[in-house]
């Protein structure tokens, strides 16, 4: 049975928290408020509870929730290889609406959906959003919507589309507090530069304040960078066509403002360019034969000039952790940095998994 609380009574809070704790120990959903839009939570490392989340949505495991976390320290327990870059946009974002796609924790096999071996991250900037993490650890959350739908500002908005699939409401009021509702802007960084794949809350040019070399969501760096390092040869030239070409330049598909969205494949920055052309194009052949009984002779002449020029580059954004065995939340805490708090659980059975989204990849 559906339970729903007024998080701005401090009684009721209370009661909501611990309400949406038990829910959760239990594979359920919750809904929740955060900085953005109101999000659908559920364990992160509950492969039944991940699964209970997304058909609440309607949405199938290509596109994996991200993860919101209670701090900042939480990312090493998560993520592995995390660039300076990252770190330095964390510390500038967080909490905010900035998710960071990174390479995720291979030691932790949870079950977010098809991620590819990378996670979402983000920490709200929401005081209920974070008292609930604090003690339940990393949850898995996508806006509180059916895929499609507009995210919901309100908890009563939530319920009228999620409706009894979820266990438990916690109503904060309108988010955001102030300012036109906007998902997080979710960045990859398991590419070098990293890009912008969703466009959110935080503009380009303040993520570029932190990290120059950053490219938009076109796959396009700052274009006063491109004018003052203008190539001064060819072979500069081409060097500047071939990292366009390993950004992965392909039109991604647009998103709503939610969270949901596919986390790109953890080798999405590799690219096949290959461009040949026959050296010898301006070269021209000519056959001459002379008939024994004859003066006349007959010249063909044949002009080729080849030019292939083939680019490929494949660029998926969406999502959030490496699938793989279930694991008890036991056995994901160890080797975890600080924060890395599990859900209180019963009786789970002994096996979990996880998953991840941006904020308008629908990443509350």
């Amino acid at each position: 049975m559906t339970s729903r609380f007024d998080a701005r009574d401090s009684q009721q809070l209370e009661a909501g928290l611990e309400a949406a704790r038990d829910a959760l120990a239990q594979n359920r959903c919750i809904v929740m408020p955060t900085d953005t839009v109101y999000g659908i939570a559920a364990d992160a490392f509950s492969a039944q509870a991940v699964a209970t989340l997304l058909a609440a949505k309607g949405r199938g495991r290509n596109m994996p929730p991200p993860v919101l976390i209670p701090q900042a320290a939480t990312m090493d327990g998560l993520a592995i290889d995390i660039p300076a870059f990252a770190r330095d946009l964390a510390a500038e974002f967080w909490p905010g609406a900035l998710t960071l796609i990174l390479h995720a924790q291979p030691s932790l096999t949870w079950d977010l959906g098809e991620t590819r071996g990378t996670v979402a991250l983000r920490m709200p900037d929401d005081e209920v959003a974070r008292q609930l993490l604090r003690s339940t650890g990393p949850l898995a959350v996508s806006s509180a919507n059916r895929t499609g739908h507009p995210a919901a500002a309100t908890a009563e908005a939530a319920f009228g589309q999620l409706g009894e699939t979820v266990e438990v409401y916690l109503e904060a009021g309108a988010r955001p507090i102030a300012g036109e509702a906007l998902s997080s802007t979710i960045v990859d960084c398991t590419l070098t530069p990293p890009r912008v794949v969703r466009a959110g809350a935080i503009s380009v040019e303040a993520l570029r304040v932190v990290v120059p070399d950053l490219l938009d969501t076109d796959g396009q760096p700052d274009p006063a960078l491109t004018v003052d390092a203008a190539p001064s040869s060819d072979e500069s030239g081409a060097g500047f066509a071939q990292a366009e070409a390993d950004v992965n330049d392909t039109a991604a598909e647009a998103l709503p403002a939610s969270d949901d969205f596919l986390l790109p494949d953890a080798n999405s920055d590799n690219t096949d360019a290959n461009a040949d052309t026959d050296a010898n194009s301006d070269n021209t052949d000519a056959d001459a034969d002379t008939d024994a009984n004859s003066d006349n002779t007959d010249a063909d002449a044949d002009a080729d000039t080849d030019a292939d020029a083939d680019a490929d580059t494949d660029a998926d954004a969406d999502a959030d952790i490496a699938s793989g065995p279930a694991t008890t939340h036991s056995d994901a805490k160890s080797g975890t940095a600080p924060g890395v708090t599990p859900v209180e659980t019963q009786n789970r059975g002994g096996t979990e998994s996880g998953d991840a989204a941006g904020e308008s990849a629908r990443t509350p």
